[in-house]
């Protein structure tokens, strides 16, 4: 059959026994409760209902019809009811996008939601490129740096990212301290990209000569692998340095150098329960970060 709304109107019909009462139902007026009754017995060719002054009596092929369109009827409800429980629940696949450097605090983090949502399937994505959310390329991503300014995304301020300017133990006693006296003196660790978005990156590429960036990097682990090694002189995350053995501050940190972190979600996807429950659970998260909030 391939009208479903003249089976309902008829099986509203033979329920209720009244065309009025099945059009308060349906929502619709009676005459058109009538046309479906009259184009349903025509395409079956049989009569579905007994007409008389009190209403409309099913015909052994209307109760026919009552029987199967009650069981269709009470599949659809529960069909209904199951998808919108399904909007409720924390399930199926959930995309995040990060910086690659901040993934030591993003994985564990992650990890706890997961525990307390199994069902649940991440795929963390940590790129340089900025994702498109109204795309559906991602569900949240943590950006950094300006406010995003794209109009369908709803952005919530994160936590403050504090860069510090170190060299490794080795690197210093080899080469001396850093002041402006010794700058052309020193070797620096950059980014590959001759006009960085970065902040910390901007400074480093408006205050030191080109010659004395000997390293290039895509990503700051590299160019903290790069600091430890004893290439140069680097950017290091606060917290990253706080938990790694044999770093010095060559300058004091500037305020410059900072980059602000947000939660950007799309606006047709931040009320879901998925993307609701898992930016609830990171803003409680960051709280215990060593970052600056």
């Amino acid at each position: 059959m391939d009208n479903w709304d003249e089976i309902r109107t008829a099986y509203q019909v033979a329920r209720l026994g009244t065309v009025s009462g099945a059009a308060e139902v349906l929502g619709v007026h009676h005459a058109t409760v009538i046309r479906h009754i009259d184009a349903l017995e025509a395409r079956l060719g049989a009569k579905l209902f007994q007409r008389h002054a009190r209403g409309y009596t099913a015909t052994e092929a209307g109760q026919d019809l009552l029987s199967i369109a009650s069981v269709a009827d009470d599949q659809f409800t529960q069909l209904a009811g199951r998808i919108k429980g399904r909007g409720d629940e924390v399930t199926g696949d959930l995309i995040v996008t990060s910086l690659g450097e901040l993934s030591p605090l993003i994985v564990p983090t992650i990890a706890a939601f997961q525990e307390r949502h199994p069902d649940l399937r991440v795929r963390l994505i940590s790129d340089a490129r900025l994702f498109r959310l109204e795309y559906g390329e991602a569900h949240v991503a943590i950006r950094a740096g300006k406010l995003p300014d794209q109009p369908d995304n709803v952005v919530q301020p994160f936590f403050t990212l504090t860069l510090r300017l170190v060299a490794s133990k080795a690197y210093v006693d080899a080469h001396g301290p850093l002041n402006d006296d010794t700058l052309d003196s020193h070797r620096f660790i950059g980014p590959n990209e001759d006009t960085p978005r970065a902040p910390h990156y901007r400074w480093l590429m408006e205050t030191v000569p080109d010659r004395n960036v000997v390293f290039r990097a895509s990503d700051m682990r590299a160019a903290k692998e790069a600091v430890v090694a004893g290439i140069g002189i680097g950017f290091v995350a606060s917290w990253d340095m706080d938990r790694t053995a044999d770093l010095v501050d060559m300058l004091p940190t500037l305020e410059e150098w900072s980059a602000k972190i947000w939660l950007v979600t799309h606006m047709d996807l931040h009320r879901t329960a998925k993307v609701q429950s898992f930016v609830r659970h990171l803003k409680s998260e960051v709280k215990s970060w060593p970052v600056d909030q």
